[in-house]
């Protein structure tokens, strides 16, 4: 081969070699985002929980003397008064006992006194020598005798007396007659069940809060309580009884409060939702939902620096409030988190922040403003 085309060849190779070198480093493309601003917010922590109305006051009132139902001036649904008449046990009968044992108490102070006036005569004939020591003795004990009698009588009258006021059942305290057991003429035994008794006004809402909430109730605070037959309306409680143990099967704390109850609307057993207000929190950071991240290592969020860069921040939160979640640390207020675009960011990765239509967001001190195009609300409960 002549040496004309052997140069002719070594210059092709030259040139196709040069061909294939790199041209230089490829050009970084930076995924579109939408960025916001945290800002402060003002929050009111409530606890809400869920139990039911219960009545104060509440009693099965049973008998405490036997006998036969000759009355019953108060039935069921009625409301009552401390000390208003319900159920009379045979009265008469009992008058009459307190009748006889007024007479046989009478009759032993007649020979008390009989008595007392023969020991008398007796001590002075003792002094004169007189009456001996036997009876003089024998006085005593017989008059020592007639006390105990005496005693045992005016027990026995007291006791009958008793008998005779527990023969006319009343109401313990105000409230309504809620069930009656017994019937007119109907024969009762002391102890048994005549009429359930429950007072409605005020009436009591109890729930449970969780552990973690517990050293937040305090008493007196404020309480609102819904119920299912009237879903409109709320009606304000105070607290009355924080329990001083935590369950220890459920970790809850057992709370009481109290509501007025006039028109007897609410009743005890209803299901209740109670709704705590505990606390006013201000300059919370709080970040859209959106933002978040849920990774392995728990929730992460990415946020703006050097205006084109992103860094990995991991999160705590804590409440979340229409659509915003509290970032108890992890971020802080003024700074800026991506809000749109996140999915594939990795920690130090170059971005375009991009307005929520799309358009790029010119200039560090816009980036830095409202490229997220909304502004949360500056109140959040």
């Amino acid at each position: 081969m002549s040496p004309r085309f052997l140069l002719v060849g070594a210059s092709i190779v030259l040139l196709v070699s040069a061909c294939r070198e790199p041209a230089g480093p490829p050009a970084i493309v930076a995924p579109p985002v939408v960025v916001e601003r945290i800002e402060a917010h003002r929050i009111e922590d409530r606890i809400e929980a869920t139990g039911q109305l219960l009545a104060p006051s509440q009693a099965a009132v049973a008998s405490q003397v036997g006998g036969q139902i000759t009355q019953i001036a108060r039935d069921e649904g009625d409301a009552l008064v401390a000390g208003d008449l319900v159920i009379e046990i045979d009265p008469e009968r009992r008058q009459l006992e307190v009748d006889s044992a007024r007479a046989l108490l009478a009759q032993a102070e007649a020979q008390a006194g009989e008595m007392a006036r023969d020991l008398e005569r007796i001590e002075r004939l003792h002094k004169q020598g007189v009456a001996s020591d036997a009876r003089l003795d024998e006085a005593r004990t017989a008059w020592r005798s007639m006390q105990s009698s005496r005693d045992a009588l005016r027990a026995q009258l007291g006791m009958s007396e008793r008998s005779l006021k527990d023969s006319s059942v009343t109401a313990p305290f105000a409230g309504f007659v809620a069930r009656r057991y017994v019937s007119e003429g109907e024969y009762v035994t002391p102890g048994q069940t005549l009429f359930d008794l429950v007072a409605l006004d005020p009436i009591e809402v109890e729930f449970h809060v969780p552990e973690r909430d517990s050293g937040r109730v305090a008493l007196g605070a404020s309480v609102e309580v819904r119920v299912a037959p009237f879903p409109e309306e709320s009606f304000r409680a105070a607290v009355t009884l924080v329990s001083p143990t935590i369950d220890a099967a459920t970790r809850t704390l057992r709370v009481k409060a109290s509501l007025a109850n006039s028109d007897g609307r609410l009743r005890p057993g209803l299901f209740a939702r109670a709704d705590l207000g505990v606390a006013v929190r201000e300059g919370i950071a709080m970040i859209p939902e959106e933002a978040v991240l849920q990774r392995a290592d728990g929730p992460v969020a990415f946020r703006l620096v050097d205006g084109n860069h992103v860094e990995r921040r991991a999160l705590e939160l804590g409440v979340v409030r229409d659509g915003l979640v509290e970032v108890r640390s992890g971020l802080g207020v003024g700074d800026h988190v991506v809000v749109r675009g996140q999915g594939e960011l990795m920690h130090g990765s170059v971005v375009s922040v991009r307005d929520v239509a799309g358009a790029p967001v010119e200039g560090r001190s816009t980036a830095l403003g409202d490229a997220g195009g909304t502004t949360a609300q500056p109140v959040v409960r």
